[in-house]
């Protein structure tokens, strides 16, 4: 996986690049739909192709580990075989569904043991057999098994676990550099940058990676981990104003799990390349809409008269093909087709949104932007 940076902003740290795979190029910054067990709930992949452009999307090991298992994906050839997806795929560890989703899990240097959410059935994680999985799922870009700090953890905690975190990844960079791919493309992996609110902590966290990984070809990125947990999001802003400066420019900045539009075009002032978030289809499926003019709940009543496009200014067909009115009332009919249209202007939202980011970055005018942008979008409607 090579990066370019073309285009930085005279007035942030934001930047413009191009990253390519195997499977494609990656215009950054990037939004990435979340596709956990395969798929973007309630969206067609040809839709996630042709209509919100989606470049590339995510899996999740966890989710895919459990069902539909290891043997049905080496069988059929991979994850993008199975899906029917081209474009490039990145996966995470897991880690972070242990972490939220098993309530009976014990972490150890060896790895971590944990409870299926499905069936209770007993797993283990350890880095080694993490990068077997994900060399069985098949995705481009493959994230370092990390233990997830909760955002409120204490600074003892905190570098505790950022010490195991650690002593992880020295292991599944090893055993990375020591595997092949199964498919006959290409795989990288990505270090995950871990440390809680610490500035210390962080600091720590990027010299071991950076030192440890150097000028591999293995490694096509870093990824930000630990954020949007539970901290406010002032020191969400403030870990980024630290960490990005410390990692190297040529090679992608990921943030995991952010977040808002505004979370992303701040992300984007401070120097990050990537995001991804369940956000769009999760709050569209409750009927959250975000547009460039505001935030709209399409099951308030103020819109059950409205018959003017969803909206005028969306970079969807959905936008201007249905009525406010019309999704309101299948919102309140509890139709599954709302939650598809309502998944799908938020993800085209937020393509787009990166886009014009982009868009001004190159133009030089993306720090004035932004500041306007992210009053505007933040607004209830």
């Amino acid at each position: 996986m090579v990066f370019r940076e073309i285009a930085k902003d005279p007035r942030s740290r934001a930047r413009t690049g191009v990253f390519t795979t195997d499977h494609g190029e990656v215009r950054t910054p990037i939004f990435m739909p979340v596709g956990t067990v395969g798929s973007v709930k309630g969206v067609y992949h040809r839709d996630l192709k042709e209509d919100v452009k989606a470049e590339i999307i995510l899996g999740n090991t966890y989710h895919l580990y459990l069902r539909p298992g290891l043997d049905i994906l080496r069988k059929v050839g991979g994850l993008h075989k199975f899906e029917n997806w081209d474009r490039p795929i990145l996966t995470d560890s897991g880690g972070f569904q242990v972490f939220s989703l098993t309530k009976i899990r014990k972490i150890t240097e060896e790895g971590c043991r944990f409870q299926s959410h499905i069936d209770g059935s007993r797993h283990t994680f350890t880095p080694e057999n993490n990068v077997d999985t994900q060399r069985v799922i098949g995705a481009d870009i493959m994230m370092a098994l990390d233990e997830c700090c909760p955002g409120d953890a204490d600074e003892r905690y905190a570098a505790k676990s950022l010490k195991l975190t650690q002593g992880w990844l020295e292991r599944y960079f090893k055993h990375f550099c020591e595997t092949e791919p199964l498919y006959g493309y290409n795989q990288v992996m990505f270090p995950i940058i871990q440390g809680c609110v610490y500035p210390e902590l962080r600091k720590r966290a990027v010299d071991h990676a950076v030192s440890l990984v150097r000028d591999s070809e293995a490694v096509g990125g870093f990824a930000i981990g630990g954020l949007a947990v539970g901290e406010p999001t002032e020191k969400m802003y403030e870990m980024l104003e630290l960490v990005c400066p410390l990692l190297p420019d040529n090679r992608p900045r990921y943030l995991m799990g952010v977040g808002t539009p505004a979370n992303i075009l701040e992300g984007i002032a401070r120097g990050v390349d990537m995001f991804d978030c369940v956000m769009p289809t999760r709050n569209g499926r409750n009927g959250m809409l975000f547009t460039w003019n505001g935030i709209m709940n399409m099951r308030n009543s103020k819109w059950a008269e409205d018959f003017s496009p969803i909206d005028p200014d969306g970079a969807s067909f959905v936008d201007r093909t249905y009525s406010r009115a019309y999704l309101h009332h299948l919102f309140i009919a509890k139709e599954m087709f709302a939650a598809m249209i309502a998944s799908e202007h938020n993800l085209a939202f937020y393509l787009d949104l990166v886009r014009e980011a982009r868009r001004h970055i190159e133009a030089g005018d993306f720090a004035s932007w932004k500041e306007v942008t992210v009053k505007r979008i933040s607004s209830r409607l």
